[in-house]
């Protein structure tokens, strides 16, 4: 028997233990940046969620433990701000992963200026939030905006209507400048997964008679679930976390009717800077978004290794 420290300098175990220092070693610098950068702000987060800390008393700050998020769940106004998340959530991915689809399926084409409208179709996701924010809150204006004049010379309306001014409407159009802006980004994504399909594929099936629809369910559909499952994390992450937009565009209003949990949670720190109960909404928000994604990443790992 030979001790592991009397080991030659050339054994396998050893080159093994070496390389395996030199890995930790060059990864370290990223590892003390995601730890000071990500690690550190959630974990002090979650430490604040946990007291009474409101800056406009000063000097008071004591431990109250899980009553934070128990004043939570009984207030109707984050009850409220939860629900508007989700459907955010729910209704523009889910447009944007059908048009993204068809925006993929066409782009996928061979036509002249191909790379052209490839380019003219992220012109929207290239645009910043806020510029587009913005943009979008001149086309919704109830006095000048070119969205009512539009409907109007359409016969679709009779009157002006005041898109962010109506409860009932203006979540349907923050929802409808997301879609706009975003659809693009998904269309990208699934474009990169159709690329890779073999034509092969499809030739094969139209000698056996399969027509496009059943080739896109057969085929296509498929061989996108992993790439269709990378894209819904991106933009179910990204949109369960909006606030940009929804900021511009309304602030929450109006009576809270399109108020998401991010922008609660800003009014409660920044306006309100009660830090403890703002906290507790972070730390809220983080948990949702943990939890989407470790579902995503399972489906993607069962999709990958069928």
């Amino acid at each position: 028997m030979y001790k592991e420290k009397n080991l030659p300098l050339h054994h396998p175990r050893k080159i093994y233990l070496n390389e395996q220092l030199l890995g930790y070693f060059l990864v370290s610098p990223a590892l003390t940046c995601i730890v000071l950068v990500a690690l550190y702000p959630v974990l002090n987060t979650f430490k604040l969620s946990l007291y009474n800390m409101q800056l406009q008393l000063i000097g008071l700050m004591h431990f109250v433990g899980l009553q934070n998020y128990i004043s939570l769940f009984h207030d109707s106004r984050f009850w409220s701000a939860t629900f508007n998340t989700i459907v955010f959530t729910i209704v523009s991915v889910s447009l944007e992963l059908i048009l993204g689809m068809i925006m993929a399926l066409l782009m996928n084409k061979s036509f002249r200026g191909t790379g052209l409208v490839r380019a003219a179709v992220l012109i929207p996701w290239a645009i910043p939030t806020v510029v587009s924010a913005l943009m979008w809150k001149f086309i919704y204006n109830d006095q000048f905006g070119i969205l009512n004049d539009i409907l109007m010379k359409m016969g679709l309306i009779d009157h002006y209507k005041a898109w962010l001014g109506t409860p009932s409407l203006a979540l349907g159009a923050a929802i409808f400048a997301d879609v706009w802006k975003t659809a693009p980004f998904m269309g990208l994504l699934l474009l990169a997964g159709l690329q890779n399909i073999p034509n092969e594929l499809y030739e094969a099936a139209t000698v056996d008679g399969a027509g496009s629809i059943r080739q896109f369910f057969t085929i296509t559909l498929p061989l996108l679930k992993s790439t269709i499952l990378v894209a819904l994390i991106f933009r179910t992450l990204d949109a369960f976390r909006v606030f940009d937009l929804i900021f511009v565009l309304t602030g929450g209003g109006p009576g809270n009717s399109t108020e998401v949990l991010s922008i609660y949670a800003y009014k409660t720190l920044f306006r309100n800077l009660d830090f403890g109960m703002g906290s507790a909404i972070a730390v809220i928000i983080f948990i949702f978004v943990f939890i989407f994604a470790m579902f995503y990443i399972r489906l993607l790992d069962k999709s990958i290794f069928e």
